[in-house]
Formats: C-alpha cells, sequence, structure tokens
C-alpha cells in the first residue's frame, strides 16, 4: 500500500482529522507495519495502551468482557487515544484471520511532533471540539 493511501486512512480516524497531508504523510511513514496470525491477540485488556493501530489487511473482533462488540477489517482502526493518555485497553483485540496493521507508537509520534509541532496543534483542535460536543449534548 502507498504511503498516500495510508495517509488517507489515518486521516479518517477523528484524532487525525484536522492533520495537514504533509503531518499525515509524516505519520504514514512512521507508523510500522505489523503481522498477526489468525488467534493472535493484538491487545489486551486492562494492559497500558501505547499505541494506534490501523488494519490494512485481515480482520479482527473487539472483546469486552468475553463478548464480541465490533468487528474490524481493512481501513478500521483503534487506539488512538492510547497516544495520549496511555490509559488501559478497555477491551481485547483479537485477529480473526492473518491481519496486518500499520503501527504508530506514542514515542514515534512525540519524534513526528518534535520535527512539525503543528500536528499537536490540529490533534489538540480535534480533541477541543470533540469535548465541546459532549458538553453540549450534556447540557
Amino acid at each position: 500500500m502507498e504511503k498516500n493511501e495510508i495517509a488517507g486512512l489515518i486521516a479518517k480516524a477523528p484524532l487525525f482529522s484536522r492533520v495537514t497531508k504533509k503531518g499525515l504523510d509524516a505519520i504514514a511513514e512512521k507508523a510500522v507495519s505489523k503481522e498477526f496470525p489468525a488467534g493472535t491477540r493484538i491487545v489486551s485488556a486492562g494492559t497500558t495502551g501505547t499505541g494506534f493501530y490501523l488494519i490494512l489487511s485481515g480482520a479482527a473482533e473487539v472483546i469486552r468482557d468475553g463478548e464480541t462488540v465490533a468487528k474490524l477489517g481493512p481501513g478500521d482502526f483503534f487506539g488512538e487515544m492510547a497516544l495520549l493518555d496511555g490509559a488501559p485497553r478497555s477491551a481485547d483485540v483479537v485477529a480473526t484471520e492473518d491481519t496486518i496493521c500499520l503501527v504508530l507508537s506514542l514515542r514515534a509520534l512525540k519524534g513526528i511532533i518534535a520535527v512539525t509541532p503543528d500536528i499537536a496543534v490540529e490533534m489538540l483542535e480535534e480533541l477541543v471540539q470533540r469535548l465541546r460536543k459532549t458538553e453540549h449534548a450534556l447540557s
């Protein structure tokens, strides 16, 4: 998959929706491809979140308390909030077939932000927008 295609998929994650093309290209360049055979637990509930995962091929299920709560396929993503807070994962994500994910670690994101600080501002703008929507919905 080409960098432009990957950048387009990354932009679909709400956290990165305001990031410029240049920033998305930088993220796509620093993310690494990782293979997960069918049956492999990609992330585990309760463990510290350390990265963003974008499914390039294959399929996975999100499992919470033994129940499948979502099925994921190419173009789907998870873990974007872990890039910011490192909070424990709320669910397991298990590959249901051989799966390839693009993985962006917190360390890689910090390196990108050091070189291109506008990315952090763009991410914060999106987070603030989401908080405002939540605040409005609650009032």
